[in-house]
């Protein structure tokens, strides 16, 4: 089947005399994100304005929406169940192929977000010598496991024991899709923010409600399986090695995902030749999981791997 991948992009390239692309940008969403939410104000604001460290401007900024997300092609398209099982390689693929098709032959930046994340780690073993810098966010360089695969599981397993699911050939949105909503409003972010925004039993009730609702008016149950379970055929951590342009890993010590006390990710960086690894503190500026799309916490260590790549 034919493959549609959707994208915005910001900027144009610009080549060397060698006619090598040295502008370019990859930015790489999550599960159930698009590339629209990098140009809300948290993120684009911080970073892709006059004068700022991806001033747009001056570098060639791409953000795709990934197979299965957003107006790329996903089940919800009219194939439903019968849409092709995709993993993680299949995306990665996918985003190289629309950079080839763009015309990009070098990237100066790599970095992505959760799911972004994880395929950044990807990237710098599957095109080791293509960029000058990756910086992954909110992500581990290690297979889905533990507490993060049990909470994938349990939506998986809730859509798929569904009767309303119908082997995915529903006519309205099956109620499971509610705990696709809870568990991801669960892990989304830390428990203190969760607390002070909803200090008692019923302001609790009505923040998750509005939520969920939310949610369901915006997400198709077959798409959100399938995207969850895309996550099975990452694992990064055999070819670490291999990565060869420096890489500054960056999470959130109050990411419920992705937490710091597991110390996968000070054990496995060290296994990137040129690789360095930043756990943010909880504060009051960090979000948890969703600290990864607030470019004003970790936009210093950007800057930092900008300047040490430049060429």
């Amino acid at each position: 089947m034919d493959v549609r991948l959707h994208y915005r992009a910001y900027g144009a390239p610009q080549r060397d005399a060698q006619g090598i692309v040295r502008n370019a940008v990859l930015v790489m969403h999550g599960t159930g994100g698009t590339g629209a939410q990098f140009v809300a104000a948290s993120f684009a604001g911080e970073l892709f304005g006059p004068g700022q460290l991806l001033d747009a401007t001056k570098y060639f900024i791409v953000l795709p929406d990934d197979i299965g997300h957003g107006k790329s092609s996903k089940p919800s398209d009219g194939l439903h169940a019968k849409f092709p099982q995709y993993g993680y390689l299949d995306m990665v693929e996918a985003e190289y192929r629309l950079l080839t098709e763009l015309g990009v032959n070098h990237l100066r930046l790599v970095m992505g977000t959760s799911m972004g994340g994880m395929h950044t780690w990807m990237w710098g073993e599957e095109h080791p010598d293509m960029m000058d810098a990756l910086m992954p966010l909110a992500s581990l360089p290690t297979q889905i496991a533990g507490r993060n695969r049990a909470w994938r599981r349990v939506v998986i397993d809730a859509i798929k024991g569904d009767p309303e699911w119908k082997g995915g050939e529903y006519t309205a949105q099956p109620q499971s899709l509610r705990t696709a909503a809870e568990m991801l409003f669960l892990v989304g972010d830390n428990p203190v923010r969760r607390q002070k925004a909803s200090p008692t039993l019923a302001a609790a009730d009505q923040t998750l409600d509005a939520y969920v609702a939310n949610y369901l008016r915006s997400n198709d149950a077959n798409d959100v399986l399938y995207a969850l379970s895309a996550s099975r055929d990452y694992d990064p951590g055999p070819k670490l090695e291999k990565i060869a342009a420096p890489l500054l890993a960056i999470n959130s010590a109050d990411d419920l995902i992705n937490p710091p006390e597991l110390g996968i990710l000070e054990r496995e960086i060290v296994r990137v030749p040129r690789g360095r690894a930043v756990v943010i503190p909880l504060s009051d500026k960090t979000a948890g999981h969703g600290t990864h799309t607030l470019a004003a916490v970790w936009k210093p260590y950007l800057d930092e791997l900008l300047k040490l790549s430049a060429r």
